[in-house]
């Protein structure tokens, strides 16, 4: 535990400049990335070695175009046959994976397109990860959500029509803990059908007792599978901790939940085996747990602080329209978000054959739900922003895109009796 060391809301004193130097020059004053913290529940699962053993073994130069077309042309796709979709060699057989695609997802999905929204209620956070807006050394507007304003921003939102929502706090256990969160979960109960959360990782009693409050699933992004690299880009805090973080999911299925979502953050690391383990995962886990909603987002790196620090690969939209491809052909039966760092022109094209939700209405800040869906102005400060985004289309705007391409919009799939 290291919480003397955190959230640093205002201008850093020496201490914890010096402490901010240590972890980015000194790898031996980081903790040991694999080593549970104190209170981190361990459980007993085969679920992380058989991924990694997959992804340790892949090389992606073994795969050739007669392995591609051989994999397009099997009824079901094996892990092999994943593996070659995954492959520089699919490249040039773009069409003929997107063909194969989207007959996956009209025999699953028909012509359904589900929308929801994401609602930020706070963004402090006790994580140093070198990528991230939200990360306690950075110096941002800091702003965490009374039940008043949460409640005010769910009407607000649910006033628009959308009955999907999604919540994430920043990854503070001191400033959002489980009960805040749980107590928000009750709120949005009331307002929608549907209640996702993103939050930090959290013990299974604990999920169960947010599943009570009223989340129906959670998402957790394990930003990037590679556990060494994940290191250098995870200096301190509980998100530290990769294996407790891998299995997150698994976590929140056995206390309860009815769906998780899973995602690697493309551009940290190579973003072939991030989305070969983020598969994976998925695949496991949906065999394992085979009543359980699972889906998949596939968000690239977008511009953040401290961008330059990282080395971002980049991934270009044909190689993420690949990924996408490749997912919806593997895991016909797995939902697909496509995340509002995309372009419109992307998203409105990927959805008619690989991706199956798409948010709509989209703020990443805390608070500003008011001013960008009616105009009117802020009644107190609100939060910056985690990332920036490039559709910020609103509910009506994504609605009739959807609706001209001749798919149906679905805001709301869910009865409770």
């Amino acid at each position: 535990m290291e919480n003397e060391y955190i959230i640093q809301w205002d201008d850093m004193n020496p201490a914890a400049k010096a402490r901010k130097e240590r972890l980015e020059n000194d790898p031996s004053s980081r903790t040991d990335h694999m080593a549970y913290m104190e209170g981190m529940e361990q459980i007993r699962s085969d679920i992380m070695d058989k991924v990694m053993s997959h992804v340790k073994a892949y090389d992606e130069k073994n795969y050739t175009e007669a392995d591609v077309r051989a994999a397009l042309a099997h009824e079901v796709c094996t892990i092999e046959d994943f593996k070659a979709l995954l492959s520089p060699a699919a490249q040039p057989l773009l069409e003929e994976m997107a063909r194969k695609a989207m007959i996956e997802r009209r025999n699953h999905f028909g012509n359904s397109v589900y929308l929801f929204t994401p609602l930020y209620i706070a963004n402090y956070c006790e994580n140093y990860c070198v990528y991230c807006g939200f990360n306690c050394y950075n110096h941002i507007q800091r702003k965490k959500l009374t039940m008043e304003e949460i409640e005010h921003e769910m009407k607000v939102i649910a006033d628009s029509g959308i009955e999907e929502i999604l919540m994430l706090t920043g990854e503070s256990r001191k400033m959002s803990d489980v009960e805040y969160i749980g107590e928000a979960c009750k709120l949005a109960r009331q307002y929608f059908r549907n209640v996702g959360l993103e939050i930090y990782p959290v013990n299974t009693d604990e999920y169960r007792y947010l599943h009570e409050c009223g989340a129906d699933y959670i998402t957790v992004f394990q930003e990037t599978y590679n556990p060494d690299k994940y290191e250098t880009l995870h200096l301190m805090g509980h998100k530290r901790v990769w294996p407790y973080r891998f299995e997150a999911q698994e976590r929140a299925l056995m206390g309860g939940m009815r769906g998780v979502g899973f995602s690697a953050l493309l551009g940290l690391d190579d973003f072939r085996r991030d989305a070969l383990a983020t598969a994976l995962h998925v695949y496991y886990l949906q065999r394992k747990y085979p009543h359980a909603e699972m889906s998949l987002s596939c968000p690239r790196l977008r511009p953040i602080i401290n961008n330059d620090k990282i080395n971002p690969k980049d991934v270009h939209e044909t190689q993420l329209c690949q990924i996408l491809c490749a997912y919806r052909i593997f895991l016909p039966y797995a939902g697909i978000t496509v995340s509002s760092r995309e372009v419109a022109s992307f998203r409105d094209h990927i959805i008619r054959f690989a991706a199956t939700k798409i948010s709509a209405g989209v703020s990443t800040g805390i608070g500003d739900h008011e001013e960008k869906y009616t105009g009117k102005e802020k009644q107190a400060e609100s939060g910056d922003e985690q990332f920036e985004i490039s559709d910020d289309r609103s509910l009506e705007a994504i609605y009739n895109a959807i609706s001209e391409q001749g798919l149906q919009p679905v805001l709301n799939e869910y009865i409770y009796v």
